[in-house]
């Protein structure tokens, strides 16, 4: 008698029997006993998980006649009635089983279907089972969509896959669908004990532990691990022996790895991958096993006492050990290595010399990932006192003259003049200080007189409530590093200032009473004397520096408001409105100013010759009289005050520079100007 294997000798045969796949059987079995059948089931998940089985089941409880052949639709069939039997030995005929990876053409869906016309010889359904329906062609599923959603009520459709994403939409649309879980270690060890016992097979726990681990959620997989371990251990299933067959990697030397890991010692890491080497175990399960334990320690880490969840489990008190030994950032650090590291043995010419660069991997980020920390934080500390030392000039004083850097203000000195002032203290900084300014007295003497440059597009607002004009400004003292031989005009207390700059102000030169709070860096105007050579530029308010809207400077001379210019105004934007004119025509009523009306007739008044043409003036007339306003127009040449065209500039402007003002008067915009030495470009606002 030839021997059946363990997968297909203890395949389930009743819903009750089936193991792991507890939310599938539930809604079969409550589908059969209410009698809400659906027409087409659809079962998914990877290798033997049960998706064939659970299809012979339900074709069984369909078909099921029961002991004494008077039995209905059951969620529980007899297996022992002849469509039971038929059925489990494959000579059912009302049961068909079609392998789509085999059978994947048109011809043979349409070979199938034919038999759809005709009812059912024995059972009380026909079943068609359709197995790897990914595999069929579109031409295939086309073909099957129409009787697929609605086929005969004798007929149902079981269609298994392990890819649904390949299954068209329109063939899942009219299917219910059913996902089959792979099953946990447990579950699968649990059925392994089960069937063992019933085969009179003596196995040790941790030699079915290996074995659920490899079966990677599939119980035929694990059956069949299952059928090679009692023939490689002689009918016996040892620790030993599995793990032999497996080429798994003993826990021991992966606790061995991890522990030297944790310590930093490289030398035992190098020493358990050469033992590996010796006992040709395979470096990619070391990778493997690592990942598994790691994950176990990462659970541990975070949820305190999970080891007891498994307390018949000999290697939790060695798992919690090295949870406490190895920090949790640097487990989370060692996982990810495993991961990726097992892509990186195939790439290196020798896996066990791939296998210790990862695993030193861990012991490389260590070392220099720790030491350079201190060396950063002093770093920063070094650096700090030198960001907050240079101040920026706002605004240079004239092309060609390099700018002064800006240094703490200094108290002013007394009535001594300039021969009588003590002298400083000779250090770094003033040394510095005096050089610049020495150069930069030398390039004011040399530079030619230049013309005045363009304004700024925007500079930092002064204060003219409390700014000091030229006249009654109190004379600026000049620093006491401020050498001798300057030229006398640099002193000057009469000359107007020309030169605004932001010089960053030290607590030193602070005047504020003990409870105000000091700024990190505030900014205070300093007017500087200007040098002689060079025109006096006064500062303008932002509003006056605001560039001419092109149109006004088309239309000419200043808008003069008048009474004929806002019944001008309202009559060209009705036809504007209306769009009645457009072109030259909208152009010429635009530029023009309405003079005199007499009736009818009305005198207009333009400036460009070019829009005073007669066939431009015939359509605004013609225009005029469409919307009864005038009947008859006359076009003169002259200078013109009041137009549509100046009203919309003056308008353009008005809102422009309210825009300018809620811009410069926020206070977010003042923060970023005043902190960070920002501007505002001015061309870059646009009014709502």
């Amino acid at each position: 008698m030839s021997y059946l294997v363990l997968a297909r000798k203890y395949r389930p045969r009743t819903f009750g029997e089936m193991v792991g796949q507890e939310h599938v059987v539930q809604a079969l079995t409550n589908a059969l006993t209410q009698q809400r059948l659906h027409h087409a089931y659809m079962f998914t998940g990877t290798r033997g998980v049960g998706k064939t089985t659970v299809s012979r089941i339900l074709a069984k409880s369909l078909n099921c006649t029961g002991a004494d052949g008077q039995g209905g639709i059951t969620a529980t069939p007899c297996g022992v009635c002849p469509a039971c039997q038929d059925i489990d030995s494959g000579r059912f005929p009302d049961y068909t089983e079609l392998d789509a990876a085999s059978n994947r053409g048109v011809d043979e869906v349409q070979g199938l279907l034919e038999q759809a016309v005709y009812k059912p010889v024995q059972g009380r359904f026909k079943v068609f089972m359709i197995d790897e329906v990914h595999m069929l062609t579109n031409t295939a599923f086309n073909a099957m969509l129409k009787t697929l959603e609605e086929p005969p009520e004798y007929l149902k459709f079981v269609l298994a896959t392990t890819d649904p994403q390949k299954v068209p939409v329109t063939v899942l649309s009219r299917c219910l669908q059913f996902n089959l879980r792979p099953m946990a270690p447990e579950t699968v060890g649990e059925h392994l004990a089960r069937v063992l016992e019933q085969e009179g097979v003596t196995a040790e726990p941790q030699a079915l532990r290996l074995l659920s681990r490899a079966a990677r959620g599939s119980m035929r997989d694990a059956l069949s691990l299952t059928d090679q371990a009692i023939a490689f251990g002689s009918g016996q299933l040892q620790e030993a022996a599995v793990r032999q067959m497996l080429g798994a990697v003993d826990r021991s030397h992966v606790f061995t790895l991890i522990d030297a890991l944790a310590r930093g010692d490289g030398r035992i890491v190098v020493q358990t991958v050469d033992t590996l080497r010796e006992h040709g175990l395979s470096a990619a399960s070391t990778l493997e096993e690592m990942s598994g334990v790691l994950q176990r320690m990462a659970v541990q880490q975070v949820v305190q006492g999970d080891a007891g969840a498994q307390a018949d489990d000999p290697e939790a008190l060695e798992t919690t050990r090295l949870a406490q030994l190895l920090p949790a950032d640097e487990t989370q650090l060692l996982y990810s290595i495993c991961l990726h590291g097992r892509a990186d043995l195939g790439l290196a010419p020798d896996e066990y010399a791939a296998l210790t660069m990862v695993l030193l991997r861990l012991l490389a980020f260590k070392s220099a990932g720790q030491a350079p920390a201190a060396e950063k934080k002093t770093l920063k500390a070094a650096e700090q006192p030198a960001r907050s030392a240079p101040a920026r000039a706002v605004d240079a004083p004239t092309q060609g003259v390099p700018p002064v850097p800006s240094t703490p203000l200094v108290e002013p000195a007394s009535a001594n003049t300039p021969d009588e002032a003590p002298p400083l203290a000779e250090s770094a900084e003033n040394a510095s200080f005096k050089a610049v300014q020495e150069q930069a007295v030398a390039v004011n003497e040399d530079a030619p007189a230049l013309p005045e440059p363009a304004p700024p597009a925007y500079s930092e607002p002064v204060d003219t409530t409390s700014a000091p004009t030229a006249e009654s400004a109190p004379p600026v003292e000049k620093p006491r590093a401020m050498p001798q031989d300057a030229p006398a005009a640099m002193a000057a207390e009469t000359s107007p200032p020309s030169v605004v700059r932001l010089a960053m102000r030290t607590p030193e030169t602070l005047e504020c009473s003990p409870e105000t709070e000091l700024e990190p860096e505030p900014a205070v105007v300093v007017a500087e004397p200007a040098p002689p050579s060079l025109p006096v530029r006064q500062a303008s308010e932002p509003s006056a520096r605001t560039a001419p809207d092109p149109a006004a400077a088309r239309a000419g001379a200043p808008l003069v408001a008048s009474a004929e210019g806002d019944v001008w105004q309202a009559a060209v934007q009705q036809l504007v409105d209306a769009q009645a004119i457009a072109a030259l025509v909208r152009e010429l009523a635009l530029q023009s100013q309405l003079v005199a009306r007499d009736g009818d007739h009305w005198q207009l008044r333009v400036q460009q010759t070019s829009l005073n043409q007669p066939t431009t003036r015939e359509r605004l007339r013609a225009a005029l009289q469409a919307a009864g306003l005038a009947r008859q127009i006359t076009v003169e040449v002259g200078r013109v005050s009041d137009s549509p065209a100046l009203r919309n500039a003056q308008a353009a402007t008005e809102r422009q520079r309210q825009a300018e003002e809620i811009v410069r008067s926020d206070p977010y915009v003042q923060q970023l100007v005043r902190d960070f030495d920002a501007r505002i470009v001015t061309g870059s606002i646009k009014p709502v």
